[in-house]
């Protein structure tokens, strides 16, 4: 038996299943769901995120599904302060909430809290973001290993937001990225499991190639082609949109750009898989005994 607030975080890679174990779970135990799936956020993107459909959301309520739209994107710390007051709120009548979706940061801010960072300036970011367009990402991290080496061995380097991200904060703030990381952080008023779903790598590359061969039926490439204004933003980059571009400009066929966004889906499942692993008091298990075993623990 678990305590009187708790959260139920179920996380997993791409396509395993974590929309359809989440209903089960918060129609068993009468409560919402809150979405942590950063691009599950935007009314425009119905395919290529594959939302809970109509008639799933209308058997438990869901919070952060498709509520807003593109053109006014929510970043990691917004989404904290919404989803938090939205959870307590829950809690007062409930005594479980599901937190679900496999956007790593994001169940982060609510499972743990962010680190506390000064505020950027735009023009410092536009600056940066003209430098990784002109010259490439060297030049930035070249810049990051002078200035804050810490973080050049710490993040990921092959992620230009993230070096932007620290560039800008050091830059702005006369201060180390680096040394703003792990701070005493806001304690959660309730006691929270992380509960991951995984299965043998094959068969999670099975159901997203399967998934993608799904939404390509659907319409994807004209959801893409509807966003296409978006372009340079950091939300048109997700997996299976921005793979378009070169079949439009001619520059790969059809069937290769789907490949493209299968190989792509695939990558990010098992750098999903990679941050999960950090959880340290996760509880791994397999989709078709996750129900019955944590429903164990709640009833």
């Amino acid at each position: 038996m678990m305590n009187n607030r708790n959260l139920i975080y179920i996380g997993g890679p791409t396509g395993i299943g974590k929309t359809t174990i989440s209903i089960k779970l918060a129609e068993t135990l009468s409560t919402e769901i809150v979405s942590c799936d950063s691009r599950q956020f935007y009314n425009e993107m119905k395919i290529g995120t594959s939302p809970p459909s109509k008639k799933e959301m209308s058997i438990v309520k869901h919070h952060f599904i498709q509520d807003r739209s593109i053109k006014n994107p929510l970043n990691v710390g917004a989404y904290q302060k919404e989803s938090i007051s939205k959870i307590y709120n829950i809690l007062d009548d409930n005594k479980n909430v599901i937190l679900v979706g496999g956007s790593g940061l994001y169940a982060d801010s609510i499972l743990f809290g962010l680190d506390n960072f000064p505020d950027t300036k735009n023009i410092t970011v536009n600056k940066l973001n003209d430098i990784y367009n002109n010259d490439g990402i060297d030049s930035l991290r070249k810049q990051l290993k002078k200035i804050d080496y810490e973080s050049y061995k710490t993040i990921d380097l092959n992620n230009p937001r993230r070096v932007i991200r620290a560039l800008s904060v050091c830059i702005d703030s006369g201060f180390k990225y680096s040394g703003f990381l792990n701070k005493q952080k806001e304690s959660r008023k309730f006691h929270s499991q992380i509960y991951i779903l995984s299965e043998e790598r094959i068969k999670i590359y099975d159901k997203i190639n399967q998934r993608v061969d799904e939404m390509v039926e659907n319409g994807l490439e004209n959801e893409a082609k509807s966003l296409y204004k978006f372009k340079n933003s950091k939300i048109f980059e997700t997996v299976g949109y921005k793979e378009w571009i070169l079949y439009w400009n001619g520059t790969l066929s059809r069937k290769k750009t789907v490949e493209e966004i299968k190989k792509n889906t695939r990558r990010y499942a098992k750098r999903q898989i990679t941050w999960f692993k950090k959880y340290k008091k996760a509880i791994w298990l397999k989709p078709n005994e996750a129900l019955d075993k944590i429903l164990k623990s709640y009833k």
